[in-house]
């Protein structure tokens, strides 16, 4: 018999739909404002802060939905805008500067909800407002660093290959290397240009060889920066817990950073502008540190102080810095002493190897360098910044050490846990400065959701209207369908963990309305012409769905090929636009084609019917 339903189809089109729905179902919930405490360097976040966050908040007349302690970070959910912007003024001041407080935007899923893995679809920044900052690269920095680092490496090279030299002194853009000898000068520069392809080597007169980058060198050198950069960026903009911020890079030298949701621009811009890098050196023990601190500083030398202020003699030169460690975790020894085990990839292991080969027993420092912006611009219009060093960990060379070793000599487990993720944050290659900065407000962003909204809203219903004029019982069909296809792309759009919505996200869905109906329209007109040859009811509703079935594909094929060109070469609100096209096409395929054929066959099919009312 003729338009009859397969169980199989008919459970496959409720799973599916059901399971949308109920993954569209956060996004009714809304959003809370919220207050975000996290730990700077030198804190930790503790469940029992709870209790001192509450009585804060209590003493200032300010009633909160409720606290919640996770991932060592607490989130305080209020009931206003107001609110929120007394308890971040309040709880800054009693906790003090070690402890990141920020204005955010909290979804209220219910428990059960979460449990499930399900969360609201993702609002880009011109919906839920937020902060863009347009960052650049101090690139000059980024070459300095790898000149020190090839500096380092023509000292170890030529010692190992037993050539000697005067002085290997770093200049402005290039390395001199100063030779007793033209003979000792000519066998250095056949040993270092076979050694290092990458690098120029010149003679610059009175025994002098100098070595300079290529232009694919310093290419790769800019291209890695602003790679790390970006990496150790996502690592810093978790400390505002946003869900979905947007950092990539844009032209040679500048990244982009966006962060929906984050109201609190002040804190972004101090926790992105916070850049850091890594050092291990070696202590200086030849040279007295009184003597340094008298102001009689070794020339190999330099003075630098520890995190508790006591001065420190460290070696100039650089074992090995933070941008080749790949991992670091916290554990204890088999005595309970806390410690940090590090991983490096192996450029890195080459070079801490060769590093610690003759300085077993040695003490070796871990320096932490931050740079900080000073307000004043150089004679390029560039933000110029300053230099911060601390020691943060001394611990001795017990073993020549590879890719693999561990950070020994610290204080307690909580030093240990906090030195791991610095570690793990990375390094940044080269100090960054905002040059551009935008603030989209909630207001702005809820008035954009409002009137989106409003379009999507008064589209569908004129849509819903006409097909349940036009096409009567069948129109209710249709209707049931287009509404169906609605909850399914929010469902889809917030299952998928890196969809975003933008507004021309939501025009995509305002055109994806009128697509999904109009496959409809087409099977619905070719069952009237089959009742018009004189088909029998039955016989016009098969044919009419098999019929439509490859004008519907072909249709739909092409426009979804238009959304993967756009999606693929495209950026930003372009990306937004194809990615709720491509779903809308494919949702609307599988409730035009499945969906209203199974509520049709449930309806007319299996038995006589005389007329249709279509």
């Amino acid at each position: 018999m003729l338009n009859k339903n397969s169980v199989w189809k008919v459970l496959l089109a409720l799973l599916f739909v059901g399971l949308c729905a109920l993954y569209a179902l956060p996004n009714i919930y809304g959003e809370d404002n919220a207050v975000q405490i996290s730990a700077g360097r030198d804190a930790v976040v503790t469940k029992q802060m709870v209790s001192q966050v509450e009585q804060t908040l209590a003493a200032n007349d300010i009633s909160p939905k409720r606290v919640e302690f996770e991932n060592e970070q607490i989130l305080v959910r209020l009931t206003g805008s107001e609110d929120q912007l007394k308890a971040r003024e309040m709880l800054e001041r009693a906790l003090g500067g070690d402890y990141i407080v920020a204005m955010n935007l909290a979804a209220d899923t219910p428990q059960w909800l979460e449990d499930l893995g399900a969360s609201p679809m993702k609002l880009g920044l011109d919906l839920r407002g937020g902060v863009h900052f347009l960052m650049e690269v101090d690139m000059s920095e980024a070459i300095a660093k790898s000149l020190e680092d090839a500096e380092s490496d023509f000292r170890t090279a030529l010692r190992e290959e037993k050539i000697r030299y005067r002085t290997v002194t770093k200049r402005d853009n290039h390395v001199d290397i100063k030779f007793r000898d033209d003979e000792t000068l000519e066998k250095a520069q056949f040993f270092l240009r076979n050694r290092n392809r990458d690098l120029a080597f010149t003679e610059a007169g009175d025994m002098v060889l100098r070595a300079t980058f290529s232009e694919d060198k310093l290419k790769e050198i800019r291209d890695y920066a602003v790679k790390q950069n970006i990496t150790i960026l996502r690592n810093r903009v978790n400390q505002l817990g946003v869900a979905e911020p947007l950092i990539q890079k844009q032209g040679a030298d500048r990244i982009v950073v966006q962060l929906p949701g984050v109201q609190d621009t002040a804190r972004a811009k101090e926790i992105l502008n916070a850049t850091a890098t890594l050092e291990f050196r070696l202590l200086d023990q030849d040279n007295d540190v009184r003597d340094a601190i008298n102001g009689r500083v070794p020339p190999g030398s330099q003075l630098i102080e520890d995190k508790n202020g006591q001065p420190q003699l460290l070696e100039k030169k650089i074992m090995l810095t933070g941008n080749h460690i790949i991992d670091a975790n916290n554990s204890v020894d088999e005595y309970g002493i806390a410690q940090v085990n590090i991983s490096l990839d192996s450029e890195g292991g080459n070079k801490m190897s060769r590093g610690t080969r003759g300085n077993i027993g040695k003490p070796m420092a871990t320096v932490f360098i931050e740079y900080k912006a000073t307000g004043e611009k150089n004679a390029q219009g560039k933000l110029m910044f300053e230099k911060h060093e601390e020691v943060i960990s001394v611990a001795t060379i017990q073993a020549q050490l590879g890719s693999s070793f561990r950070i020994t000599g610290l204080d307690s487990p909580k030093e240990a846990r906090d030195l791991a993720l610095l570690l793990r944050a990375g390094a940044l290659i080269a100090p960054i400065q905002i040059v551009e900065e935008r603030t989209v407000g909630p207001s702005l962003g809820q008035e954009n959701i409002e009137l989106g909204m409003q379009a999507i809203v008064y589209g569908l219903l004129a849509v819903l209207v006409f097909m349940l004029i036009y096409y009567k019982a069948f129109g209710i069909v249709a209707n049931i369908a287009l509404v169906s296809n609605m909850v399914m792309i929010v469902g889809i759009m917030s299952m998928i963990p890196g969809a975003t919505l933008t507004l021309p996200g939501m025009a995509g869905i305002v055109l994806t309305v009128g697509m999904a109906v109009d496959a409809n329209v087409l099977i619905f007109e070719r069952i009237r012409e089959e009742l018009r040859d004189g088909r029998s009811p039955q016989q016009a509703i098969n044919s009419g769905y098999d019929s439509a079935f490859s004008t519907i594909l072909d249709a739909n094929i092409t426009t979804f090929i238009a959304g993967l060109i756009l999606f693929a070469v495209g950026t930003g609100p372009i990306k937004g636009f194809s990615i709720t096209l491509m779903i809308g096409i494919a949702t609307s395929m599988f409730t035009a084609i499945l969906l209203t054929r199974i509520i049709v066959n449930a309806v007319w099919g299996g038995r006589k019917v005389k007329k249709l009312a279509i």
